[in-house]
């Protein structure tokens, strides 16, 4: 026996005729016996009282009864069964028939005639519906509301009923050794299952419309249609021969004693009471009644609080709990303490007998605080708090004085529990505590208990945010905060219960899972949100060497600088050769790029400090998060020149091969200046030792080539100054272009370095840019620039020098375009023929610049004051291949007079032919011209040929009527006619005429 749930007491004994039947209507007992007659007993206690049968007392009482009355020849035969009928004040008896008796005085109401022969019956209260089956038949009839009833339905049945029950719509029938439902609407049986071998059929209407079908010693529940309930079964000690239910329990009459037993899986046994000769068992609304031959019984529930507390004492938790569900609805706050104090028991219990997960999830019903649980893990380390009170001992569930043992023989008090459940040896629950098992269950508590404790403690901070902003005092979860008024504001302290609450959650669960082995899960546990205690959680992961985790601890916490300088020295010491053990995982410098992508936009400045360990290792990848971050690059500049000077040209160059674009005039500057101070160090060594060769060009001084060709933004006067005014010509003439000081620029091409196809480069250069602008007329006397510089070479040299001087001295600011402009007067036939010459090319340049014409008597000077250094090769050898880009005429006026024609000829043969085509190709054009314009003349005028008739039967298209003699308008389609006056109406009230002939369609 598992404890005591009724409590027997003798009602009635020595009853002078043998019971066939009991009832109990109010606090009365009726009991009809084997002479035919009806006796009513009263408590004893009501007739010392002088009360009568009328009392208003409802429940059995707990004493000796004493007969009232009685009422001879109730029945005529042997009683089988009675009922009262609570709602409709009625008792219904089966003997020789069924008859409906009233209360309280028992006189005859009406008799079922038909009923004659019934063994059985079965009443349905909620619908008013009574079957019973007589011989093979199954009657069904239903209450008229006052003293009778009216048969319904009535259907045949294979053999006589045994036993009978209303299973919602339809009847559940024992008959033979089977069970069968069947449907009221149609009749039709339809077959559940056989009864067994040894007890007759038995049916047990459940409470939620359920059945109890007996099969020997076995209950089996099923629904209303007979299908069986997974785990329904109830396991008797033998085959009971009567079943009530009265909640919780399933009460069974044995052959020598009754059973109990709940009504819970898996349907334990709970009480037992020994009784001989047990005839009738039946169910009162608050008792139990046990009727034997001349004596009866009573089994009165003992109180739920008194069951509780036996349940709990004997260490049975789980009956306990469910009986706590059945206490009063008005004790709601009393059952729900009783509640948790059951499950912090029960969890306890489990805990210590190795059942882990199962006593966290009573831990988590007992709604007790997660810092009561975590004392138990005493490895695990908390912070402390001042909001939280220290863990205390659990309440025992005796305490409450509801759970009184009213009329239970057992103590109120309950023992302690065995020192042998909760005492062991310290040494193997430190183990057990600590074990794998242990852990795991611990972890699916806290993330049980996380969701609702993140929550709160974020709603706190979002409130302290709220009111830090708007000047308010938010006070939340009912906590008192201390409050310090600072510059007229209102200062909420950071602390609080919530987040204290869940930076000891998350502090506690980030070491147990590092407990059991799942870094990886502890690592996303920490990328997420999480109030991980930073002190206790640092030293617990320094010490086991889980760095990858530290440095997403010091993230969490925006102490970036610390996870930086830490993910540093794990890089470096990734990289020597002799790696410490504990660093289990190698760490790459593009780790310390991924950290710092997210803080390119907060804090750039602590970007460039960590990046510089990285930026010669990963380069790319460094541009890249710079790019890709929006550091303005002037920043990552200077950052670099202050602190690492020899990464800043490495810097500007994977930028500038990166993303040209990006590269300001600033930054080409920096570019600039570096590579030149790099070539004029090599140009002071190598020129102190003689040893300067001004075609010499080494890596540093082809870079700075390539920059100042490539790049526009730096400013060439600044760069000019420094140059030596003895070599690095050719960075000098890259300059001087860039001035557009094209005439110095050729004249250093020419003059100082002799490479005349660099000064063809350069004039190529300048052209193609010209017409790339679209002003290729403004860039096209470059080439006769050069010409001029090829015929004096003196004069051109001697105006270099002095202009070189100017600029060295100061910088003039406007630099007018080089070109030439021509004052020749065309005098006689062959000036006449040179124009038409110059004419002929399809580009036509005009000549502009410092650089004047000169005509036949300067030509004649030229070459009197050098003639001997004229360059007339490199002259003859331009105008030969870029014979299309020259103005043949003033081409010819530059050229000595003893320039042989027949030299010409690669210039001017091209150049004729050229000008021959294009004028050949304008005759053609403009003929077709012509002729085109004849074509639309000859056009308008068969359009202005078009003839229309006007005739009296003519109609306007707008108004529908006669032109007659009207003005008239006629619209572009040449038939379409109207007035005038119509015409000039509709283009006022913008309509669109339609032509007549549409109309008549």
């Amino acid at each position: 026996m598992v404890h005591t749930a009724y409590d027997t007491f003798q009602l009635l004994d020595n009853s002078p005729s043998k019971i066939d039947a009991i009832e109990s209507y109010r606090s009365n007992l009726l009991i009809a016996c084997s002479d035919g007659s009806l006796r009513v007993y009263v408590p004893e206690s009501s007739v010392s009282d002088q009360s009568d049968f009328h009392s208003e007392t409802l429940e059995l009482h707990q004493g000796p009864y004493v007969l009232e009355r009685t009422l001879n020849e109730f029945s005529r035969r042997q009683m089988l069964a009675m009922e009262v009928l609570v709602s409709r004040e009625l008792l219904l008896s089966l003997s020789e028939s069924i008859v409906l008796h009233g209360l309280p005085n028992l006189e005859t109401l009406s008799v079922i005639t038909k009923a004659k022969g019934a063994n059985v019956y079965s009443w349905d209260d909620k619908k008013g519906l009574l079957c019973f089956g007589r011989q093979k038949r199954v009657c069904i009839y239903k209450h008229d509301g006052g003293s009778g009833f009216v048969e319904v339905k009535e259907f045949g049945v294979p053999d006589t009923v045994k036993s009978m029950s209303w299973c919602g719509e339809n009847i559940c029938l024992g008959i033979r050794r089977e069970y069968k439902i069947l449907n009221t609407t149609n009749g039709v049986l339809s077959e559940v299952f056989s009864s067994g071998r040894i007890a007759a059929p038995l049916v047990v209407a459940l409470p939620p419309g359920e059945l109890l079908l007996g099969k020997d010693n076995i209950g089996v529940l099923v629904n209303q249609n007979g299908k069986l309930i997974q785990e329904g079964r109830i396991c008797w000690s033998e085959a009971p021969a009567i079943v009530i239910i009265q909640k919780p329990y399933a009460i069974g009459l044995l052959g020598r004693h009754v059973e109990m037993r709940s009504l819970r899986v898996p349907y334990p046994l709970i009480q037992t009471v020994v009784l001989r000769n047990v005839r009738h068992l039946v169910r009162s609304n608050n008792t139990v009644i046990v009727a034997l031959d001349n004596s009866v019984f009573g089994f009165f529930p003992v109180p739920l609080g008194a069951q509780i507390v036996q349940l709990t004492a004997s260490g049975n938790f789980e009956e306990a709990l469910a009986l706590c569900k059945l206490l009063p609805p008005e004790d709601s706050s009393l059952r729900s303490s009783k509640e948790q104090s059951i499950h912090m028991r029960y969890a306890h219990f489990l805990f210590e007998n190795g059942s882990y997960e199962e006593a966290m999830e009573h831990f988590v019903a007992s709604q007790v605080e997660i810092t009561y649980v975590l004392a138990l893990y005493p490895s695990i380390i908390v912070p402390k708090s001042s909001c939280i009170p220290e863990p205390q001992k659990f309440a025992d569930v005796a305490d409450a004085p509801y759970l009184s043992r009213g009329s239970s023989g057992l103590s109120d008090d309950l023992d302690s529990p065995p020192s042998d459940v909760f005492e062991s040896d310290e040494m193997d629950i430190e183990s057990k505590k600590m074990s794998h098992n242990t852990l795991m269950a611990l972890i699916k508590y806290l993330q049980k208990k996380r969701y609702s404790v993140i929550e709160k403690a974020t709603t706190e901070g979002t409130e302290e945010v709220v009111s830090d902003a708007v000047g308010d005092n938010f006070i939340s979860y009912g906590i008192d905060r201390s409050k310090k008024p600072t510059k007229g504001r209102i200062h909420i302290p950071i602390t609080s219960i919530a987040r204290d609450m869940a930076a000891i959650l998350d502090t506690a669960l980030l070491q147990a899972l590092f407990l059991t082995g799942q870094s990886s899960a502890a690592t996303d546990f920490l990328k997420a949100l999480n109030y991980c205690d930073v002190k206790i959680c640092d030293a617990f992961l320094q010490e086991r060497s889980q760095y990858a985790c530290q440095i997403e601890l010091y993230r969490c916490n925006s102490m970036h600088h610390e996870a930086l300088k830490l993910l540093h020295q794990l890089v470096e010491e990734s990289k020597s050769e002799q790696t410490p053990v504990e660093l289990l995982t190698k760490f790459k410098p593009d780790m310390i790029i991924e950290y710092l992508k997210p803080l390119c936009a907060t804090d750039p400045m602590l970007v460039l400090e960590f990046s510089l360990p990285v930026l010669e290792s990963c380069p790319m990848q460094t541009i890249e998060l710079f790019l890709s971050g929006n550091i303005p690059a002037d920043l990552v500049n200077s950052y670099l020149k202050q602190h690492a000077p020899d990464m800043q040209a490495t810097y500007l160059e994977l930028m500038l091969s990166m993303n040209e674009n990006s590269i300001s005039g600033n930054l080409q500057n920096e570019m600039v200046q570096i590579y030149l101070s790099e070539v004029l160090d090599f140009h002071a060594e190598h020129n102190s030792q003689q040893k300067w060769d001004e075609k010499t060009c080494p890596p540093p001084r082809k870079k700075l080539l390539s920059a100042l060709e490539g790049m526009s933004g730096y400013n060439p006067e600044v760069l000019l100054k420094r140059l030596p005014p003895d070599a690095l010509y050719e960075e000098r003439a890259i300059l001087l272009g860039k001035m557009n000081k094209h005439e110095l620029s050729l004249s250093i091409y020419v003059h100082k370095l002799h490479v005349p196809e660099l000064a063809l480069s350069y004039c190529d250069r300048v052209y193609d840019s010209g017409l790339q602008q679209h002003s290729a007329k403004s860039y096209g006397n470059i080439y006769q620039t050069l010409l001029q510089i090829y015929l004096n070479p003196t004069k051109t040299t001697k105006k270099f020098e002095k202009k070189i001087t100017n600029l060295v001295s100061a910088q003039s600011p406007g630099i007018p375009k080089v070109g030439l402009v021509t004052t020749a007067k065309v005098k006689g036939g062959r000036s006449k023929k040179i124009a038409e010459i110059g004419g002929a090319e399809d580009t036509r340049f005009s000549l502009s610049g410092t650089d004047s014409g000169r005509s036949d008597g300067d030509t004649e000077d030229a070459a009197k004051e050098g003639g001997s250094t004229i360059m007339l090769d490199q002259v003859l050898d331009l105008l030969s291949r870029r014979w299309d880009r020259i103005h043949g005429a003033q081409a010819l006026k530059l050229l000595p007079r003893d320039t042989k024609l027949q030299n010409l000829l690669p210039f001017l043969g091209p150049l004729l032919r050229k000008s021959s085509e294009a004028y050949r190709n304008f005759s053609v054009i403009k003929s077709l011209r012509e002729s085109e314009n004849l074509q639309v003349k000859d056009e308008l005028y068969n359009q202005r040929k078009a003839v229309l008739k006007i005739t009296s039967n003519s109609m306007c298209s707008l108004c529908n009527k006669k032109i007659g003699t009207s003005v008239f308008a006629v619209y572009p389609n040449g038939k379409t006619i109207v007035h005038f006056v119509c015409f000039r109406d509709s283009q006022n009230m913008k309509a669109v005429g339609r032509g007549s002939q549409l109309r008549k369609r």
